[in-house]
């Protein structure tokens, strides 16, 4: 067994998710060994840890690669990484089609390395708790899973990103960037996986200003020259769902709702109890009752189940957040890392997780295209 400071990591992109990469691994005391940027003066710039000029040369120096560039990038990487016998964690989505994740997911099971694709939010401690709930019987039958990923940063005509182009991002944008966060929360809470959808996808804002040179994710882009693009992507998404064993969802995804940052909103209801958590209020897990009063659960480790108590360590009322999430993920995946292998059932998102996501991903858009309920092909 390892000891986290020998094990050296190196995270590939230095943009907003990259520096929450680095942050959470010097938190659990990983040695960061260097990132690499779209650029070597770019990632120097940022001054977050040793810059290799590059991926190859990355590739020599560390055991685990995290892979935080854009969407189009991952697959090339993530098997060049599997390649040179490194441990992977990759941002969502794994890949760009079903069958390139469905291809790393093969050589990943294959290679015996730790894999992980970074769903981070399921380690929010009272999504833990959620689970332990609905796991533990403790909502009855569960019948209806509902809510939704509201975002507002795409609202205006003048927003743009590298996410608003499909040779970059892919296909889906809503659906693909933020509803997939939704969907592997919902099927991770529940311990079911949605077998069918029914999807009706929007574009809200059908002509964008563009910027001609490059924008950061959420930074301001006053005052650069633009030019009109047409979108072919979705800013807003309607999905009905069926899981596994009967139960029904819906889900609103959208990036135009004016005034949500960053809002995922789950519930779940039983013959039992209800339960209900938001990612903008994430210190709380609502209960409720038919004959009782309703209850607000603060995070608090005393009152809550094994699992999730074991995600916290701060006291109730000293918040945790969203960097916190990254955390607990890295210390679920760096334990498997440590002892050089693979958990026989890990407690953390694999690139099964990330493939499953990409085939959900298919049916959502051939539902939309063709106008009707499609089957979730099982991965």
């Amino acid at each position: 067994m390892r000891k986290l400071a020998e094990i050296r990591a190196g995270v590939v992109g230095t943009g907003f998710i990259g520096v929450v990469h680095v942050d959470a691994l010097r938190r659990l005391g990983v040695d960061v060994a260097g990132v690499v940027g779209s650029s070597p003066e770019r990632a120097r710039a940022k001054g977050i840890a040793p810059v290799y000029d590059s991926y190859e040369t990355l590739l020599d120096s560390v055991d685990v690669v995290h892979l935080t560039t854009p969407n189009h990038l991952h697959f090339a990487q993530a098997k060049q990484a599997l390649a040179a016998g490194k441990h992977v964690v990759c941002e969502k989505p794994l890949a760009m089609t079903a069958e390139e994740s469905g291809e790393l997911l093969a050589l990943a099971r294959a290679s015996g390395l730790v894999n992980c694709t970074n769903f981070n939010i399921r380690f929010y401690p009272l999504v833990q708790e959620a689970r332990a709930r609905v796991r533990g019987g403790e909502l009855g039958d569960v019948w209806s899973v509902h809510g939704g990923y509201l975002q507002d940063w795409l609202a205006l005509p003048t927003d743009w990103n590298w996410r608003l182009e499909p040779e970059k991002a892919g296909t889906l944008r809503a659906v693909g960037d933020i509803g997939s966060h939704w969907l592997d929360l919902a099927q991770f809470v529940l311990g079911r996986r949605v077998v069918e959808v029914c999807a009706d996808l929007a574009t809200a804002v059908p002509v964008r200003m563009r910027p001609v040179g490059e924008v950061e994710t959420f930074a301001s882009a006053a005052d650069v020259e633009r030019t009109e693009t047409e979108m072919s992507s979705e800013d807003l998404a309607h999905v009905l769902l069926r899981f596994e064993g009967g139960a029904r969802g819906s889900l609103v995804v959208s990036q135009v709702s004016t005034g949500r940052k960053n809002s995922l909103r789950l519930q779940v209801d039983g013959s039992a109890s209800a339960i209900s958590w938001d990612s903008e209020r994430h210190e709380e897990l609502w209960v409720g009752h038919r004959e009782e009063p309703n209850e607000t659960l603060l995070r608090n480790p005393a009152l809550l189940h094994e699992q999730a108590a074991a995600r916290t360590h701060l006291p109730v009322a000293h918040a945790e957040g969203f960097a916190d999430t990254f955390r607990e993920l890295y210390r679920a995946v760096y334990a498997d890392v440590a002892r050089g292998e693979t958990s026989e059932e890990p407690d953390y998102p694999t690139f099964e997780a990330g493939h499953v996501e990409n085939v959900l991903g298919d049916a959502v858009a051939l539902s939309a295209a063709e106008r009707r309920w499609v089957e979730v092909i099982e991965p």
